[in-house]
C-alpha cells in the first residue's frame, strides 16, 4: 500500500482525505514511477469540484510529476529503472486518458510517451512544475501560427503558464517585443522573465495603450476585454474554456514527453528557467493548504508539492530491487 491523497465526492478542497491506496502495476508501455515532487494546476481544483470527466471515486488528483524509474511494464524501449523523468501523466484529449490515479500519490503509473529524461540541472521540483504549463504555453502559440519576428502582448504573465509563454515567446519563438501584464508586485519579477515592457494592469486599462500586437495570448481569461490590443484580424489566444470573446481562440494542450524533449536544451544552457511559488515547495502533508493556495489565483509561478514519503526499494520489492513486470 501507499500513501495517497484522494476525494470521495466532489466539492472543496476539503473533501480531500490523506489514507492508503495499493502500489499499481504498469502495464504494457507503462512505467512505474516513485514520485519525487508534484505540481497542481487550476483543472485539478476543476475536476475535484464538479464531474468535468466521469471517473470512479476514490479519485487522486495531480497531473504534474517528475520522480524515479522503479519498475516497467513490457515493450518500455526508451527508459530504464532508475532514470529520473518528469511529465504529464494525464493525457485530456485522449479517450480514456484521464487517470483517476493522478499524482498526488507515492508511486504511479504512467505511459512511456508520456514522459522525458528530467534534464540534470533541474531539480525534481523544477521539473515537476513544467510539464502542464510548457504543454499549453506551447499549443498557444503553434496554434495561433505566430512566427518570428512578429510581437505578442500575454494576458497574465506571472502564473504557472503565464511566466513560460514569456519566457518561450523571447528564447523559442524569436518574438521581436514581448509586452506583459501584471500586478504591481510582480513588475520586476516579470521583467526578470524578458519582457520587452511590463504593463501594471492594477494602474492601466487596455484602452490606454496605443499600440497593437501580432498576438495577443490571454492566459487569465479576460479575452472579452484584451482583445482590443491585437492588430486587424490577429489571433486572439486565450487558454480559458469557455474564452470570454467568441473572436478569441481556445488553445488547450498536447500531451506528449516529446513536447519536453523540445525544451530540454533550452532548460539545460539556463534560456528557459522553472518558476516556483514562493510560498513552496508545500510538504506532502499539506496538500490542502497548497490548494488553498492556489485557488486564490495570486500564486506566482506553479504551486509544487515536495517532499513526498521516501521509502528504500526494499519494502515495495521482496528482492530489495525493482524488477519490470
Amino acid at each position: 500500500m501507499q500513501k495517497s491523497w484522494f476525494y470521495e465526492e466532489y466539492g472543496p478542497k476539503e473533501v480531500l482525505k490523506l489514507g492508503e491506496l495499493p502500489i499499481p502495476t504498469p502495464r504494457q508501455g507503462q512505467l512505474l514511477v516513485q514520485v519525487r515532487a508534484a505540481a497542481l494546476n487550476p483543472i485539478d481544483s476543476k475536476m475535484r469540484q464538479k464531474p468535468i470527466v466521469s471517473a470512479d471515486f476514490p479519485v487522486v488528483p495531480g497531473c504534474d510529476m517528475a520522480g524515479v524509474v522503479i519498475a516497467k511494464g513490457s515493450g518500455i524501449s526508451k527508459f530504464i529503472v532508475g532514470d529520473e523523468v518528469y511529465g504529464n501523466i494525464q493525457d485530456f484529449s485522449k479517450e480514456g486518458g484521464v487517470k483517476k490515479n493522478g499524482t498526488l500519490s507515492e508511486f504511479i503509473v504512467v505511459d512511456e510517451d508520456l514522459v522525458a529524461l528530467k534534464p540534470i540541472n533541474v531539480s525534481f521540483e523544477e521539473a515537476a512544475s513544467l510539464p502542464v504549463a510548457i504543454q499549453t504555453a506551447m499549443e498557444g502559440f503553434k496554434t495561433a501560427g505566430f512566427k518570428e519576428g512578429q510581437s505578442v502582448f500575454v494576458v497574465g504573465g506571472a502564473g504557472g503558464v503565464g511566466s513560460l509563454v514569456v519566457q518561450l515567446a523571447k528564447c523559442f519563438y524569436g518574438a521581436c517585443e514581448v509586452v506583459v501584464t501584471t500586478s504591481t508586485p510582480k513588475v520586476e519579477f516579470v521583467k526578470s522573465l524578458g519582457a520587452t515592457k511590463v504593463v501594471d494592469y492594477t494602474r492601466t486599462r487596455y484602452e490606454e495603450l496605443a499600440e497593437k500586437y501580432d498576438l495577443v495570448y490571454d492566459t487569465i481569461g479576460d479575452s472579452k476585454n484584451s482583445f482590443v490590443l491585437a492588430k486587424e484580424n490577429a489571433p486572439v489566444i486565450d487558454i480559458a474554456w469557455p474564452p470570454s470573446n467568441p473572436r478569441a481562440i481556445h488553445s488547450s494542450l498536447t500531451v506528449s514527453g516529446q513536447v519536453l524533449d523540445t525544451i530540454r536544451p533550452y532548460l539545460e544552457c539556463g534560456k528557459l528557467r522553472a518558476v516556483i511559488d514562493p510560498k513552496g515547495p508545500f510538504h506532502f502533508h499539506d496538500v490542502i493548504a497548497a490548494f488553498g493556495h492556489l485557488e486564490t489565483g495570486r500564486a506566482r509561478g506553479k504551486v509544487v508539492i515536495s517532499p513526498f514519503p521516501s521509502r528504500c526499494l526494499s519494502s515495495i520489492f521482496k528482492n530489495g530491487t525493482s524488477q519490470d513486470f
